[in-house]
C-alpha cells in the first residue's frame, strides 16, 4: 500500500476510534456520576471537619449535615450494591448473593466501629443495631417485597430448602447473640463477659463458616430457583465492563463510605448523647444506613419475580450481620477495652421471638402471597411504635 493509502486508512481508523472512545467515556461518566460527589464530600469533610461540626447545637445545621452525610453514604453504598449485583450476575447463585451480603456486612462493621470508637462508650449500640437489622429486614423489607411481589405476580415461589437452611442458622445465632447474654433478665444491662464473648463469637463465626461451605459446595442448589421455574422477565445484565472493572469500582465506592461513616458518627453521637434521643435511635440509624441499599435490591428482585434472589439477599444479610458482625465487634471491644451489652430488654425480646416465629410460618411453604407481606409489615410497624413508646 502506498503512502496515500496508508494515510487514508489511518484517517479512517481515527474517525471510527475517537467517537467510540468518546462514547465509552461519556457512558462511564453517566453511570458513575456519583463517584464525584462522594469523593468531593470526603475532601470537604477531611479539610474542614472542625468548622463544619462546630455548630451541631443549631438544629437546622445538624439536620443539613446529617442528611448530607447520610445521602452520601447511602448513595455510595447503592453504587457498591450495583457493582456487586453485576458481579453476582456473572458468578451466579449463590456466590453472587454472597458478594452482595459480604459487601454490606463490611460497611456495617466499619460503621459500627467508627461510631463506637469516636464518641463516648455506647455499650448497647451493637445490640440495638443487630436487633434493628433483624426487625427492619425480616419485618419491613421482607414484608414490602412480599406485598409488592404479590400485587404484581399474585403468588411467587422460592426454594424451600434454602430458606429453611437460612432460618435454621439465623434462629440459634439470634438467640445466642441477643438473648442468652441478657440472662438472667433480673440483671439488665449486664456487660458480656470474656468467656461469653468467646462462646458467642466462636459459635457465630463457626456456624457461619459451616453455612458458607454448604452454600458454595454440594448444597448450592438449595439456594437456586426451584426446578422448572422460569422468571417472566430476565434479570438485567450490564454489557459494560468486566468483572475486574466492577470489582475495582466496588472498592472505589467503599473508600468514601469508610471515611464518611466516621464523620457521620459525630451527628449520631450528638443526637443520642446530647439531645437525649431514645438510645435505640442510634442503632436504628446505623441499621438503616447499612440495609437500605440491599433492601432496594431485594425488593427490585421480587418485583421482577426473582423471589429466590430476594430471599437470599434478605436472609443472607441477617445471617451475615450476626455471623460476621458479632465476632468482629467482640474482637474490637476486646482490643479497645469497651463494654458490650447484647442482652435484649423483655419487650424487644418478645418482638424478636414474634418475627422469628412468623418467618418460620411464612417460609414453611414454597409459595408466598400478599397476606404474608402484610403480616410482616404489621410487625415492623409495632417495632417502630415500641421504639418511640407510642
Amino acid at each position: 500500500m502506498d503512502r496515500k493509502g496508508l494515510t487514508m486508512a489511518y484517517d479512517e481508523s481515527r474517525k471510527s476510534y475517537f467517537p467510540k472512545l468518546t462514547s465509552c467515556l461519556t457512558g462511564v461518566a453517566r453511570r458513575e456520576w456519583f463517584l464525584a460527589p462522594a469523593y468531593l464530600s470526603m475532601l470537604i469533610f477531611f479539610s474542614f471537619s472542625q468548622p463544619l461540626f462546630a455548630r451541631l447545637s443549631q438544629p437546622l445545621w445538624l439536620a443539613i449535615l446529617s442528611v448530607w452525610l447520610f445521602a452520601a453514604v447511602i448513595g455510595s453504598a447503592r453504587c457498591v450494591m450495583r457493582h456487586a449485583e453485576q458481579l453476582a450476575l456473572r458468578l451466579g447463585e449463590p456466590c453472587g448473593t454472597l458478594v452482595l451480603t459480604l459487601s454490606i456486612t463490611l460497611i456495617e462493621a466499619v460503621s459500627l466501629t467508627a461510631v463506637i470508637l469516636h464518641g463516648a462508650n455506647n455499650p448497647v449500640l451493637v445490640r440495638d443495631t443487630l436487633y434493628s437489622i433483624i426487625m427492619i429486614v425480616m419485618g419491613g423489607m421482607v414484608g414490602t417485597a412480599l406485598m409488592l411481589g404479590g400485587i404484581r405476580h399474585r403468588e411467587q415461589v422460592f426454594n424451600l430448602q434454602g430458606a429453611n437452611t437460612y432460618l435454621g442458622v439465623i434462629i440459634p445465632l439470634a438467640i445466642f447473640s441477643l438473648v442468652i447474654p441478657g440472662l438472667p433478665l433480673s440483671i439488665p444491662y449486664r456487660p458480656i463477659s470474656g468467656p461469653e464473648k468467646l462462646l458467642v463469637g466462636g459459635c457465630a463465626f463457626g456456624l457461619y463458616g459451616i453455612f458458607l461451605l454448604m452454600q458454595t459446595g454440594r448444597y448450592r442448589d438449595f439456594f437456586n430457583n426451584p426446578k422448572g421455574f422460569r422468571t417472566e422477565k430476565a434479570p438485567r445484565h450490564c454489557c459494560h465492563g468486566s468483572g475486574i472493572w466492577h470489582g475495582a469500582m466496588l472498592i472505589a465506592y467503599l473508600v468514601p463510605i469508610i471515611f464518611l461513616v466516621e464523620q457521620f458518627a459525630l451527628p449520631v453521637d450528638y443526637l443520642v448523647e446530647t439531645l437525649g434521643a431514645p438510645p435505640a435511635i442510634g442503632g436504628v440509624i446505623m441499621a438503616l444506613l447499612v440495609t437500605t441499599p440491599e433492601g432496594l435490591t431485594g425488593v427490585h428482585a421480587a418485583l421482577e419475580n426473582r423471589l429466590q434472589q430476594a430471599v437470599n439477599i434478605f436472609l443472607g444479610s441477617v445471617l451475615a450481620s450476626i455471623g460476621l458482625t458479632v465476632p468482629i465487634m467482640m474482637a474490637v471491644s476486646t482490643a479497645f477495652g469497651f463494654d458490650m451489652v447484647l442482652g435484649l430488654r423483655p419487650d424487644d425480646l418478645v418482638m424478636l421471638v414474634l418475627i422469628l416465629t412468623i418467618s418460620i410460618v411464612t417460609f414453611s411453604a414454597p409459595r408466598t402471597h400478599i397476606l404474608q407481606g402484610a403480616v410482616h409489615m404489621m410487625i415492623f410497624a409495632g417495632f417502630i411504635m415500641m421504639l418511640f413508646h407510642l
